[in-house]
C-alpha cells in the first residue's frame, strides 16, 4: 500500500460505511478513539488534511494532569480538593463549574487508559508552576506533564504522515519542555544546561546510528497515540474534510465527508465526536468574534482548522460560546511569506523588556501567554489599543539565551530581520527608540523608569517576577528578582512583535459529558465536542501549560464512555 494513501491503515477503504463511533479530526480525538475501542466499539477516524495530529503536533505536548497518578507517583503534593479550589478560583464562573469538576475526576482514569492503550510513557515537569499559582489551590510546583522522547520509528511507512512540529529545536535533538529550560540557560546555568544538551545530543544521534527518530513535544505525544490507533487498527481517512452532520431533529446519526471531489456518508451508532480544532485560519470568524485588528494568519495552529465542526455544529442547532477567546500567545513578527517564529522564556529573561508603539510598556512581560494576550485586547476594547510591540534587550542578554528558537546566545540577528523592518539595532538607547519610530523621550523616559526599578529587583508597575510561573523562565542567577535586570550597556536591540496565538478556544457550548448543547440547554444526542472545537472547559483562563491539550484528551475519554453508554443507540 502507498503511505500516502488516504486509509491508514490498510483494512478500510473510503466508501459509505457504517460504524458505532465517527471522531472528526486526528489530533487529541486520537483519545477518543483509543477509549472507544478499548470498550469495544467499532470507531473510524476522518482528517481533512493529509497529515495526522493536528495542532497538537505543532505544540509543545505539555499536559495539564492534576491529580494524576504520573504526579502521586513522583511524589507530588496535590489533592482533589486543591484541584477543585483552583479551578474554581481561576474559572471564576466563566464557564460551567461542572466541566472543570468533571475534568479533575477523569483526569487519572485517563491516564491509565492511554498507558493500557499507547506505549506513551509520562513523567511530571517538576516545578513548571500553574500559571497562577498563588489563586487557591495554586501550585508552584506545578501540575504539568510531558511525554519522554518517543521513537517515532515504531510507526514503520506511517511515520512520514505525522504532522511536522513548530516547536522543535532541531534536527536529531528531541527535546522536552523540561529540557528547553535549562537548555536556554547553557550560559549561564552551564552545570544544568551542558548536560541537559549532551543528553539529548546524544540520544538523537545515538538513535539514528541504531535506526531511531526521537521526537519530543506534541510531536513526541501525537506519535505514541498514533501508534496506538495503529495497533488497535482503527482506520483514519485523511484527506477527508467534514462536510456536514447528518441526522434528525432529536439526534445526530452520522456525517457527509468529502474525499477527491465525492461525497461519502458514515453512519454512526453511537455517535460522532467532533475534534476538528478550532477556526484558528478562518479569519472571516476571527475578526466577527475576537478583533478586526488581528493580523491574518498569524495563528501557530494546523492551517486546516477553519472551524468546519464549529459551523457543522452551528448548522445543527448547537449553541456557541467563548468565541472571543484563543490561546493567544505573542510571538516575533513573521519574516515575508513566513510563519510567526515562537517566544517562550524570552520575555521572562533579565534584561529585556516590552513596549508598545507609544515606548511605553503595557503589561507584566513574564504573564502567561494567554494573560497577556487577553490584556492586549483588553486595552484595545478600553480606547488604548496596542498598535505595535517590541521586546527590547541589551548585548549581555543577546549573549547570554537562546532568541526564537534558532538563534543561540552570541549570534548574530539575521541580515533579513534587518532588512523585513522587524529588528533594529543601536549604540544608545535614543537612537534605538528612533529606530523603532516611537517617541524618544517617552521611550527614554520608560527606560530610565524601568532601569532604576530593575536595579534593585522591583517592577512596581506590573509586578513581574513576583509570581513562581514568572520565575519558572526566568535567570536563577540573577538576584534578587531573577526577571529584571536593567538595561545599561550598549549595544541595543528590539525586534517587533506580533500577538499570534496556539489556536482559538471558543467553539461548541457542551456539557460535563462532552456532549453539545442546543441555546436552550438541551443535549443534541449522539454529537459530541472535545478540544478546541468546543467552548473551553475552563473557561477564560489558562489554568497550567498543557491544560488545553489535556481537556482534549480528558474529554475525548469521556465522550467515548458516554457513547458507548448511550441506551437505544442502535
Amino acid at each position: 500500500m502507498n503511505p500516502q494513501s488516504a486509509t491508514i491503515p490498510a483494512g478500510l477503504p473510503v466508501a459509505d460505511v457504517t460504524v458505532d463511533l465517527l471522531v472528526v479530526g486526528s489530533g487529541t480525538g486520537m483519545a477518543a478513539a483509543l477509549a472507544a475501542h478499548e470498550l469495544g466499539l467499532s470507531v473510524l477516524i476522518v482528517e481533512k488534511s493529509s497529515d495526522v495530529g493536528g495542532s497538537t503536533a505543532r505544540s509543545g505536548g505539555a499536559l495539564w494532569l492534576p491529580v494524576s497518578p504520573v504526579l502521586r507517583e513522583a511524589g507530588a503534593e496535590d489533592s482533589p480538593e486543591r484541584a477543585a479550589a483552583y479551578l474554581d478560583s481561576v474559572v471564576a464562573g466563566s464557564a460551567p463549574p461542572q466541566r472543570s469538576a468533571e475534568f479533575v475526576a477523569h483526569v487519572p482514569a485517563t491516564v491509565h487508559m492511554l498507558r493500557r492503550t499507547t506505549p506513551l510513557r509520562l513523567f511530571w515537569a517538576r516545578d513548571y508552576s500553574d500559571y497562577h499559582p498563588e489563586e487557591p489551590g495554586g501550585s508552584a510546583a506545578g501540575r504539568t506533564c510531558e511525554c519522554h522522547p518517543f521513537d517515532t520509528s515504531v510507526l514503520g511507512r506511517y511515520r512520514t504522515r505525522l504532522r511536522p512540529g513548530v516547536l522543535e529545536a532541531g534536527i536529531s535533538i528531541p527535546t522536552t519542555g523540561a529540557d528547553y529550560r535549562w537548555m536556554n540557560l547553557v550560559v549561564r546555568v552551564p552545570g544544568k544546561g551542558i548536560p541537559t544538551f549532551g543528553k539529548r545530543v546524544a540520544q538523537g544521534l545515538g538513535g539514528r546510528l541504531i535506526g531511531r527518530r526521537y521526537a519530543a513535544g506534541g510531536q513526541g505525544l501525537m506519535a505514541g497515540l498514533f501508534a496506538g490507533v495503529l495497533r488497535a487498527g482503527i482506520p483514519v481517512w485523511t484527506g477527508s474534510p467534514l462536510v456536514r452532520l447528518e441526522g434528525d431533529a432529536q439526534r445526530v446519526t452520522g456525517a457527509i465527508v468529502g474525499h477527491e471531489g465525492h461525497e461519502v456518508r458514515i453512519t454512526a451508532r453511537r455517535g460522532v465526536v467532533l475534534a476538528t480544532g478550532g477556526f484558528d485560519h478562518s479569519m472571516d470568524m476571527r475578526w466577527k468574534f475576537q478583533s478586526e485588528s488581528l493580523g491574518a494568519n498569524l495563528s501557530l495552529g494546523a492551517q486546516s482548522n477553519t472551524g468546519d465542526g464549529i459551523r457543522a455544529g452551528q448548522e445543527f442547532g448547537a449553541d456557541i460560546a467563548l468565541m472571543d477567546q484563543a490561546w493567544w500567545f505573542p510571538a516575533i513578527a513573521p519574516l515575508p511569506g513566513k510563519a510567526p517564529a515562537v517566544m517562550l522564556a524570552e520575555r521572562s529573561l533579565p534584561g529585556s523588556l516590552i513596549v508598545d508603539h507609544n515606548g511605553h510598556r503595557f503589561a507584566n512581560e513574564s504573564a502567561d501567554y494567554m494573560s497577556f494576550g487577553q490584556r492586549m485586547l483588553e486595552l484595545e476594547r478600553s480606547g488604548s489599543p496596542v498598535d505595535a510591540m517590541w521586546i527590547v534587550f541589551d548585548q549581555q542578554y543577546r549573549n547570554s539565551y537562546v532568541f526564537g528558537a534558532e538563534l543561540f546566545p552570541r549570534m548574530r540577528i539575521p541580515q533579513a530581520w534587518y532588512d523585513a523592518g522587524i529588528a533594529v539595532r543601536a549604540d544608545n538607547l535614543g537612537e534605538l527608540g528612533a529606530r523603532m519610530n516611537v517617541p524618544v523621550p517617552q521611550f527614554c523616559e520608560t527606560m530610565t523608569h524601568f532601569n532604576q526599578n530593575a536595579a534593585v529587583g522591583e517592577d512596581p508597575d506590573f509586578g513581574r517576577g513576583r509570581s513562581a510561573y514568572d520565575r519558572y523562565y526566568g535567570d536563577p542567577t540573577i538576584k534578587p528578582n531573577p526577571n529584571l535586570r536593567p538595561l545599561v550597556k550598549g549595544p541595543f536591540y528590539a525586534v517587533k512583535m506580533v500577538l499570534s496565538d496556539l489556536g482559538t478556544c471558543g467553539g461548541l457550548k457542551a456539557d460535563e459529558r462532552a456532549r453539545v448543547l442546543r441555546e436552550d440547554g438541551s443535549v443534541i444526542a449522539g454529537l459530541y465536542a472535545i478540544g478546541n472545537t468546543a467552548a473551553n472547559a475552563f473557561g477564560t483562563t489558562y489554568p497550567g501549560a498543557g491544560a488545553t491539550i489535556a481537556q482534549g484528551l480528558v474529554y475525548g475519554y469521556i465522550a467515548a464512555r458516554d457513547a458507548a453508554a448511550r441506551a437505544g443507540a442502535g
